[in-house]
């Protein structure tokens, strides 16, 4: 079952920086020898989505329900959190809800974890 995703603004807009960030990076370094922190972070939190659009409940993301964050279309609604990178110290997440129609995901929050 795939899903289509939804991005709330912050949400799109940290997307679209770590984007920036790993174009420089690579264009930086002329796209030879090892990629930098910054392409790394990018594909990690890239393959995260392409998981969580392909199939939420991948075991590899790590979802579970996260209460801090409030869902923008049920106020009962549940928002999950997944892993976009894990054993990392500032390991990002990316932060979640179904909806707002059926075989939609909506990304509310890209961050790093605490």
């Amino acid at each position: 079952m795939s899903f289509e995703v939804i991005w709330q603004g912050p949400a799109r807009r940290v997307f679209e920086e770590l984007k920036a960030d790993a174009q420089a990076s690579l264009e930086k370094r002329g796209g030879t020898g090892k990629g930098a922190k910054a392409e790394g972070l990018f594909k990690q939190v890239e393959k995260c989505i392409d998981l969580l659009a392909a199939n939420p409940r991948h075991p590899g993301l790590q979802t579970h329900e996260f209460l801090s964050f409030t869902n923008p279309y049920d106020e009962n609604g549940k928002v999950f959190e997944a892993y976009a990178q894990n054993r990392t110290p500032g390991a990002y997440r990316v932060f979640w809800c179904y909806g707002p129609k059926a075989k939609q995901i909506t990304i509310i929050a890209i961050t790093p974890h605490p």
